[in-house]
């Protein structure tokens, strides 16, 4: 069945041909505002087609693989969307996990051509090794735009490909913050899947406006008929994000909904609240990349007198999962949250299914080696549905770690470890690799780290293993809070250990260590990166 994900884009263009598709920051005025430029759904279609035109006429067709290497914006997503009304694959890399990791990643992945800034041009010539099966260089510039803008118009479409909906649509790079990356493989109608998924979930409709702080997710937009605003952001150092940019973007722009990690929403939660700023044209947050606090949902709550805020549970391999509200988890999971049950990511979406099963070092070739965890009991989270993916790209050990056949479809282990409660919810406990074994129990990082985060002057915690299997965990203070003596340092460490007492899952934790800055992803700066910090800590036990 054909179903090319470019044609979502053709049929908002037909639909609401003057909506605006596409807002990018142009320049500022004195007083601080942004100046935007504006593409409409009708000419981003029509600048796609251009972008196809041109990249066809440099040899990239069905089934190239295209390595872009473009900043987020306009140029990013007509690129896409050519590439897709081609059938050509886009293969995506983060840019900020590093340049050793980068180049593995493209080694890995093989392209035949690259799209890219000049810079990137450049780097795929010095670092041959890495791009040998290139082939086709486009450099995307200024005279990129200029030979674009020739091709546009109404007279000069571009035919999208009629893709099969098992055809590979594009190659999308995990994250790395647990393992290296890995090249997940969509194909069209999994993205098609994801689309009315999240429509349906969120009940997004057409001409709102959504200010993606994950660029990827701008990709869905055109599908949506919503309109991207580029927010004012680094996104290969989201730390370093603005607050006060992205705050005065969702203001100008009457933001309707917007994607963001909890470590990007508690700064700017963090600004409306100095600043006593609300947002009343928000109708939802989606946060994800982590487990999202209750205290974050209420604080950001506040300053949403119209919206909703909502944690969508899932992964690169498998997106979205299932999903709750800020609203249900205050009314009924929170409580349970602070007491170490883990947190609740709601139920599976429709078509989704969710099954706990006993955990499994190595591999589960086939469904019937599992076996299932009754209801309330911890176990391996593994998924099926339509926005599943089968495969990763040339991994087939990989493959053989995530993936279980069940006739001729597969379950992903998603490397959680959860449980399913008497309502259907799913909770989170935490990666599987993060697990501490102890001689008593199995310790959960979500679970341990729920308890001490909420002493008053924790920005967060990790728990580590220590060595022999012996439990710690590891302080990242709040930044006036750093103890400056080793009496300051006990006084803490004793509150620390009075709080652990309270809660049978963190009871046998004696050992406590402090950090000022966590190393976590780069895509979210959200996940922690537990098993650096045992590296670190675990030699002073």
């Amino acid at each position: 069945m054909p179903h090319n994900v470019a044609h979502f884009l053709a049929q908002q263009a037909s639909l609401f041909p003057d909506k605006p598709a596409v807002r990018l920051p142009a320049c500022h005025d004195k007083s601080g505002l942004v100046t935007y430029a504006e593409r409409s759904f009708l000419q981003l279609e029509q600048e796609a087609s251009a972008v196809a035109q041109i990249l066809s006429a440099k040899g990239i067709k069905r089934g190239t693989r295209v390595l872009l290497m473009v900043k987020p914006g306009l140029d990013l997503i007509c690129i896409v969307f050519a590439l897709f009304k081609i059938g050509a694959v886009p293969i995506v890399i983060d840019p900020g996990m590093g340049l050793r990791g980068f180049l593995r990643c493209v080694k890995h992945s093989k392209p035949t051509a690259v799209v890219g800034i000049p810079l990137a041009i450049w780097i795929s010539r010095l670092f041959y090794a890495s791009f040998r099966a290139v082939t086709v260089r486009v450099t995307v510039g200024l005279s990129f735009a200029r030979v674009t803008s020739r091709h546009k118009g109404p007279n000069n479409s571009f035919p999208v490909v009629d893709s099969n909906s098992d055809e590979l649509a594009a190659i999308l790079f995990t994250s790395g913050s647990t393992g290296p990356a890995k090249g997940v493989c969509y194909t069209h109608g999994m993205f098609a899947a994801q689309v009315e998924a999240i429509r349906g979930q969120y009940q997004m409709q057409p001409g709102e406006i959504d200010l993606p702080m994950l660029p990827v997710f701008a990709l869905f937009n055109p599908a949506l008929g919503m309109c991207t605003v580029v927010p004012e952001m680094d996104p290969s150092r989201p730390a370093s994000v603005d607050p006060e940019k992205i705050v005065r973007a969702i203001q100008q722009n009457a933001v309707t909904n917007s994607f963001g990690s909890p470590a990007l929403w508690s700064k700017i939660a963090r600004f409306c609240e100095a600043n006593q700023i609300i947002l009343p044209s928000v109708r939802r947050i989606l946060m994800a990349g982590a487990p999202v606090s209750p205290d974050l949902m209420a604080q950001m709550g506040r300053f949403l007198p119209n919206g909703e805020i909502h944690t969508p549970y899932g992964a690169t391999e498998a997106l979205p999962v299932s999903s709750i509200s800020a609203s249900e988890v205050i009314r009924d999971t929170q409580a349970r949250t602070l007491q170490g049950e883990g947190t609740c990511v709601g139920r599976p979406l429709p078509g989704i299914t969710v099954r706990i099963i006993t955990p499994v070092d190595g591999r589960i070739a086939t469904l019937d080696q599992v076996r299932d965890r009754p209801i309330g009991e911890i176990g391996e989270i593994i998924v099926k549905g339509p926005t599943v993916t089968n495969a990763y790209d040339n991994l087939e050990e990989a493959d053989w770690q995530s993936k279980i056949l069940d006739g001729q479809t597969y379950w992903h282990r998603m490397g959680d470890m959860g449980w399913l409660d008497a309502e259907g919810r799913l909770w989170f406990c935490g990666r599987k690799a993060e697990c501490v074994v102890s001689s008593k129990n199995t310790l959960y990082t979500d679970c341990c780290e729920s308890i001490f985060n909420q002493h008053e002057k924790v920005l967060r915690s990790a728990l580590i293993d220590c060595g022999n299997n012996c439990p710690g965990i590891v302080i990242e203070p709040e930044p006036s809070s750093m103890p400056k003596s080793a009496q300051e340092k006990k006084a803490f460490i004793d509150s620390l250990r009075a709080l652990g007492a309270s809660v049978s899952c963190t009871q046998q934790i004696e050992d406590f260590f402090f950090f000022d800055s966590f190393p976590v992803d780069v895509r979210h700066n959200a996940k922690i990166n537990r098993l650096k910090l045992a590296k670190k800590f675990g030699s002073f036990k």
